[in-house]
């Protein structure tokens, strides 16, 4: 843990200006079961701010330690005593919930690179609250699309019993058109899957879906491959990641899941991004080392058209995300959500590295039902 803590501490020096300008705190998970993805938002977001050449924007980096209550603290720490301008970071939905309301209410910013509740989208939606990955359901909704078209027609689904999970298998239901053979809720953080294992053998169904991110994925597909089920899986990309892959190995090699996002996303920003990252940092970046990079250059592209301290126009600013995605073409819905397209990937194996390639498009330029109720 030491070590650890003194590695965030010299990220935040190296963007650290005697006299900054602009300061961002970075609440992410460094600790604990999620700490790689949060340890990918943060090299991405770092990168971007490195490769900006800008010594007026300090950013202050925190563990959240996957614990709401410890978000909530260290929140209230940078509102209040370090007086940060804008704030980000957060993996985790329930963690978000917990934190965003309060720090838009306090009129500061708030970009989310990962976590989009489906809560914040719609009725609770904010002026100062952007998502620059995606609506919690969307990957879900995709691969739900993608369920169909390859002809499953009876699925079993399951995802853990937190906001996010809700909204996964809310989205996946809202796009798949067959019906479903069974449908569990897991525990947050569980490892031992046998009892689901169980049911969906004795279930009938002739394909899986599940969103189990982080170590949760990785127990279960180990555990399924063990199993000698042969379903096909589907499932979003939050389970069969770069950073996930090689722990699960072999298990999923040939599954299908969905992303806005992948290495081989064909354009000169994302190329950049890929081989710079692994110039970096000495692997090849995820899904949220994407979003890391893509938050931070659109804070950036907002700085050179207004300055924090004049909301409205940084707003403004915002909301025109005039900045070069890894994705590509960028923009935002009506509810500061990104509207995108969502492409079906396979696990794949490039030498000794397990990895993922577009095979195809599951959802184009693909908007979240909940922007309707958003009223700014």
């Amino acid at each position: 843990m030491k070590k650890l803590l003194m590695a965030t501490a010299a990220l935040a020096i190296g963007a650290t200006s005697a006299f900054a300008e602009t300061k961002i705190g970075m609440i992410t998970t460094l600790s604990g079961g999620g700490a790689g993805l949060g340890i990918d938002v943060r090299d991405g977001f770092m990168l971007a701010i490195g490769q900006s050449g800008r010594d007026d924007i300090e950013v202050v980096i925190e563990d959240d330690q996957q614990k709401p209550d410890i978000a909530v603290q260290l929140a209230d720490k940078m509102v209040q005593s370090e007086r940060v301008d804008i704030l980000t970071g957060i993996i985790w939905s329930n963690l978000a919930m917990a934190v965003i309301p309060s720090v838009t209410a306090q009129g500061k910013f708030y970009l989310s690179p990962n976590a989009g509740p489906s809560a914040l989208a719609g009725q609770g939606c904010h002026q100062n609250y952007f998502n620059v990955a995606w609506q919690n359901d969307n990957l879900h909704e995709a691969a739900g699309a993608y369920a169909t078209s390859a002809g499953y027609s009876n699925t079993f689904i399951l995802a853990p019993n937190y906001p996010a999970g809700q909204d996964a298998l809310t989205g996946f239901k809202r796009m798949f058109k067959g019906e479903l053979a069974g449908e569990v809720y897991t525990q947050l953080g569980q490892t031992d899957y046998a009892a689901e294992i169980a049911q969906i053998r004795a279930s009938g169904a002739d394909s899986v879906f599940f969103f189990l991110p982080g170590g949760m994925g990785i127990s279960f597909l180990k555990q399924y491959a063990d199993s000698g089920v042969d379903l096909p899986v589907v499932g979003p990309a939050f389970s069969f990641d770069q950073g996930i892959l090689q722990a699960v190995g072999d298990a999923a090699l040939g599954v299908v899941n969905t992303s806005q996002w992948n290495k081989d996303i064909d354009n000169p920003t994302n190329a950049a991004f890929v081989e710079s990252f692994q110039a970096e940092y000495g692997r090849l970046p995820s899904l949220y080392a994407s979003q890391g990079f893509d938050t931070a250059n659109l804070i950036l592209s907002a700085l050179e058209k207004a300055e924090v301290s004049d909301a409205d126009a940084f707003r403004e600013a915002l909301r025109a995300a005039d900045f070069d995605s890894t994705r590509g073409a960028f923009k935002f819905g009506p509810n500061h959500h990104p509207i995108q397209t969502i492409y079906a990937r396979e696990v794949i194996k490039e030498g000794d590295v397990f990895t993922n390639k577009i095979i195809g498009v599951a959802l184009e330029n693909h908007s979240d039902v909940y922007a309707a109720d958003c009223k700014m």
